[in-house]
């Protein structure tokens, strides 16, 4: 087993992902830590659990507040708009004051670190849309309380905006971002492969999917998942992943979060070599799929470009949808680029599919206005779709 555990701290992992509830899952996490071996081997999964019980406790405490009456402060931010975004970055690097240039929200901005204690939402316009920024409170590793509480932000959230300063070195401050986050099950790069493990079925346990575990065969799987008292299952792996990724996923789930890098102060004298260096590092890893736009909160460089970004980087299209002989909706539904007339139907009513007819299209999509399609018509960004239906 990767971390090579005793039989004693074995049992109480497996008892933490039997936990139904936060305070079993608080009570094994903390019953693990006590007799979890201290030795090399044993230190990722160690530091996974610390981290994990920081943030458990958090949730646990944000479910009282809510009990209580909503009394106290809000950790977690409910979603609005097209998209919820995760403002993220260190110490004083000015994103407090990009949401509240971009949105108009109240956030709190100050020349001393960690003015922002909570998250603060705004809304910002684009074409018909809002996406929901979220400020959240700095990340560093001098301020572990609030490494739990951003992360669950970026997790809930569908995407991550990261801002770094250009008055210092921006690659050393992307870098640790992503490294506390990833610690946490966040990631803002493209993993090399990824786990996903549902209990139960009716075959044991099964390795599916297009990927493949390196230094494991199914046999191995089988073994690790029964030290966690689990004999039925599903591991779903996608590109190359190794037997510890697999025991991680088992103890938690891992997002990816695509990301928009800002590069702030981009007006301040040097600027212009640091986002040099940071902008070649990001070039070479392409592949990871993070974008980078170099702003100005101070006198607004390219601050108007964000809508347009987040769009694009979120890979979603805008689609509008009339009844017979009536004008389009003003509001967009809002779908994944690749969607089809079936995905608006479903998103509209769950029994539209069921009594469709036809379809008419007006719009980027359509060979001529107002074509009739069915409901395999894949849609793009504009278009107005009218349903007919049965009833």
């Amino acid at each position: 087993m990767p971390a090579n555990l005793t039989p004693e701290a074995q049992a109480k992992l497996a008892k933490y992902s039997e936990a139904k509830t936060l305070e079993e899952k608080i009570r094994a996490l903390e019953e693990f830590l006590s007799a979890a071996p201290k030795h090399k081997g044993a230190e990722n999964l160690l530091l996974w659990a610390r981290r994990r019980l920081a943030e458990l406790r958090e949730e646990l405490e944000e479910q009282r507040r809510k009990k209580r009456g909503g009394g106290g402060p809000r950790i977690f931010v409910e979603k609005e708009g097209a998209a919820q975004v995760a403002v993220i970055g260190p110490p004083n690097s000015g994103k407090s004051l990009l949401v509240h240039r971009l949105t108009g929200a109240r956030t709190m901005v100050a020349d001393y670190p960690f003015s922002t204690r909570l998250p603060v939402p705004g809304m910002l316009p684009y074409r018909d849309i809002k996406f929901q920024l979220v400020d959240t409170p700095p990340l560093s590793p001098s301020a572990p309380q609030y490494i739990p509480r951003v992360a669950g932000i970026a997790r809930n959230a569908d995407a991550v905006v990261l801002v770094v300063s250009l008055d210092e070195d921006p690659l050393s401050q992307y870098r640790m971002i992503r490294d506390l986050l990833a610690e946490h099950g966040v990631y803002i790069e493209k993993p090399r492969g990824t786990v996903r493990v549902e209990k139960g079925g009716e075959h044991g346990v099964q390795v599916l999917g297009t990927g493949r575990i390196l230094d494991a065969t199914v046999k191995d799987v089988e073994r690790l998942l029964a030290r966690y008292r689990v004999y039925r299952a599903k591991v779903y792996v996608e590109g190359e992943v190794t037997l510890e990724d697999v025991e991680m996923a088992l103890l938690r789930s891992s997002v990816y979060r695509p990301t928009v890098v800002l590069a702030n102060k981009a007006d301040l004298p040097g600027a212009g070599e640091r986002y040099r260096r940071l902008y070649e590092y990001l070039s070479r890893r392409r592949e990871k799929g993070v974008w980078l736009l170099p702003v100005s909160a101070r006198t607004g460089l390219n601050l108007d470009k964000l809508g347009e970004v987040l769009f694009r980087r979120l890979g979603i299209i805008r689609v509008y949808t009339k009844k017979p002989n009536a004008e389009p909706s003003r509001t967009p539904v809002v779908l994944p680029k690749g969607a089809t007339v079936r995905d608006l139907a479903e998103h509209i009513h769950s029994d539209m599919v069921e009594y469709f007819q036809y379809a008419k299209i007006w719009g980027p999509s359509a060979k001529y206005p107002g074509e009739r399609v069915g409901l395999d018509h894949v849609l793009e960004d504009g278009d107005v779709v009218e349903i007919h239906s049965k009833r």
